[in-house]
């Protein structure tokens, strides 16, 4: 038991001579193509609300969101069940923020362990109960528990890769903060044939698929968690030398995690990362009838009917496009991470950012309302160019805090800047829909709902904009010197410090382990693209 518990240690993750680091990102989307699911949980939602009247949902009258938590004699409606999305991501930013430098402490392999644990465990108490038809019994395991896991899980390999790719920070964070955009992508349509493939004439084999995804995905992130390895302190890959400054900011350096947030440009950054994700979240949320209420019969080939005529068939239609929008917006959520977190290698950090607040402003606050009703290929595409924009902006702010605050305490550091990714995912659904349901509320027709909200997610970003351009080095004052840090690093007893910096090929082992990442993201990508074929025709 010791034993195996002593593989978890840091020092036995850190990498011998010779190591091959790109052996080290198929790691990391091994556990954040898991964990990703939380986005896909919505495939439930609907087979859920009607688990115990199995082809319509069992309503009771005088039902409110406490009786749903024990009741088994009522459908649980959607609102009720939402809730558990929002416990998702309030419990990721805050377990991240909480667990950060205890993850920096113990390395990623044991964290990899324990979000495994942790999110595949309430999993499978969510499936108990959906079993037992106990609502807080899902708010507690996949909710809470599983929110854990993702925090954790989230964070785990962030400081890992930017460690093992100091000369391509932005690709690092990209390659693995894709992973967790990609999650929903291969879950969501993996899940929808479970649950088909499990259900029957007394059930909707929900619990069953929430066990089925729990046993596979504790198998991928486990593998993932003893793959990961650390650089020996003081590895730099062949022939690269830092440089001198990166954006502004000093190298050579760490800030502590004690003192990072008493810097302003913590908060700064913090600000920046709440109003990007505010802007974009509540839109995403609700793109498909966003879609449909703007363009009514335009969708289906019928330009005279409005959204409010549509018959039973054609908001079958409708919807099936509207799946189509959400499904291209994934697309490009997911594609933006690696794309913009790249391109920040060598435009860098500030810049990156500047554009994408920049533009994201102009989009919202000129773009769509121009396009409102009038060109739908245009109108889709600024969307798109917005939902790249806000996969961007979560992949570059990791190799955004490497430069500003050094490496050493980068994912604690993340972890705490994550608390503003809770609050954004309240604040921007909250911003949309008030004004979206006041509007509808005063009679504004459902083609007119939307350019004043888009006028105020334009606000949010110009506000980003101008707090990124507030962004200076950190002070001198805040350094812990490099050399400093490396002789007092924990790993420095076990290993050598990496003058042998020629790195073994590949292998098959690493074939391998790409194939095994590599393989669900081009089913998850086939299957998303079926949907899309439905918008594009």
């Amino acid at each position: 038991m010791d034993s195996a518990v002593g593989r978890l240690d840091r020092v036995r993750t850190v990498a011998p001579p010779g190591f091959n680091r790109w052996l080290v990102p198929p790691c990391a989307l091994a556990i954040h193509l898991c964990i990703g699911m939380a986005y896909g949980f919505s495939v439930f939602w609907l087979p859920l609300g009607r688990a115990i009247g199995i082809t319509d949902p069992v309503t009771c009258k005088g039902a409110s969101l406490a009786t749903a938590l024990t009741t088994t004699a009522c459908d649980w409606r959607v609102s009720d069940l939402v809730w558990t999305y929002s416990i998702f991501f309030v419990v990721l930013g805050a377990s991240a923020a909480i667990w950060g430098g205890w993850v920096e402490r113990v390395g990623p392999r044991r964290a990899g362990v324990v979000a495994a644990c942790c999110w595949c465990g309430g999993m499978a108490i969510g499936a108990l109960g959906v079993a037992a038809h106990q609502l807080w019994l899902i708010w507690l395991g996949t909710g809470l528990i599983g929110g854990i896991g993702l925090g954790i899980g989230y964070i785990s390999p962030v400081s890992t890769l930017i460690k093992w790719f100091p000369d391509r920070r932005g690709l690092a964070t990209g390659m693995a903060i894709m992973g967790f955009g990609g999650g929903a992508m291969v879950g969501s349509p993996l899940a929808d044939r479970l649950m088909k493939h499990f259900a029957d004439n007394t059930q909707v084999g929900v619990w069953q698929t929430l066990l089925s995804l729990a046993a596979l995905y504790s198998v991928f992130m486990m593998a993932g968690a003893f793959g990961y390895r650390v650089p020996p302190p003081g590895w730099a890959p062949a022939g690269w030398t830092p440089p001198k400054h990166l954006d502004g900011a000093g190298a050579g350096f760490n800030v502590h995690l004690h003192d990072a947030h008493r810097t302003p440009q913590f908060w700064l950054l913090w600000l920046v990362l709440l109003l990007n994700v505010s802007a974009s979240i509540g839109i995403i949320g609700i793109a498909s009838p966003m879609l449909q209420e703007i363009f009514g019969g335009r969708l289906i080939g019928s330009p005279g009917i409005a959204f409010t005529a549509f018959d039973a068939d054609q908001k079958a239609a409708a919807a099936a496009v509207g799946a189509g929008f959400v499904g291209m917006i994934s697309l490009f959520n997911i594609g933006g991470r690696p794309l913009w977190s790249s391109s920040s290698d060598w435009l860098g950090r500030k810049r990156t950012f500047a554009i994408m607040t920049a533009l994201g402003a102009l989009l919202y606050g000129l773009a769509a309302p121009a396009l409102t009703g009038a060109s739908l290929g245009l109108f889709i595409l600024v969307f798109c160019a917005c939902a790249s924009m806000y996969g961007g902006g979560f992949a570059t702010v990791p190799a955004y805090l490497a430069d500003l605050f050094g490496t050493r305490f980068v994912g604690a550091i993340h972890g705490r800047l994550l608390t503003a990714w809770s609050i954004a995912g309240v604040v921007g659904p909250f911003i949309v829909s008030t004004m979206r349901d006041n509007s509808i509320a005063a009679g504004v027709s459902r083609q007119a709902l939307y350019p004043p909200i888009y006028a105020v997610l334009a606000g949010l970003l110009l506000v980003a904009f101008i707090a990124n351009l507030l962004i200076r080095p950190v002070d001198a004052r805040f350094h812990i010197d490099g050399e400093t840090m490396v002789a007092n690093d924990t790993t420095q007893a076990h290993a050598t410090l990496g003058t042998t910096r020629a790195e073994r090929p590949l292998g098959l082992t690493g074939v391998l382990a790409w194939a095994a990442v590599v393989l669900p993201i081009g089913w998850g990508l086939y299957q998303t693209l079926g949907k899309v074929t439905a918008l594009l025709g």
